[in-house]
Formats: C-alpha cells, structure tokens, sequence
C-alpha cells in the first residue's frame, strides 16, 4: 500500500478539482479537447487514496508532522 503523504487540505482541494474538471468532461462533451477534462482523474484518486506518487518520487509530504 502507498504511504499517506496528501493532508487534509491538500487532500480536499484535489477532490474538488478532480470532481471539477470530470464534471466539466460531461457537461462539454461536444468540444474539441474536451477528452482534456479526464485529467481529473489524477487528482481525484490521488486526493480518495491520500497518497500522491510524485510526492514520494520527490520526498514530499502535506501530512502534519506527528507528535512524539
């Protein structure tokens, strides 16, 4: 499994981009590059899963940092 390394914030911008830019796909389906809207997927699954690949690739993390 991935590691959560998307925070809370980080994690809800991402779904409401990706739930945007699908929405956008469904409701300009006639468009030219409206198959451009599917992006939203990426943020979208990666905001549900909370876990970014490219955060890891790079070492990045939006998650609070634990109290020890």
């Amino acid at each position: 499994m991935l590691k959560k390394n998307v925070g809370t914030l980080d994690r809800a911008l991402r779904i409401i981009l990706g739930l945007g830019l699908l929405a956008g796909f469904f409701l300009n389906r006639d468009g030219a590059y409206s198959w451009l809207y599917l992006i939203g997927i990426i943020p979208l699954v990666t905001g549900l899963m909370s876990s970014c690949p490219l955060y890891s690739i790079f070492g990045l993390s939006t998650c609070p940092l634990k109290k020890q």
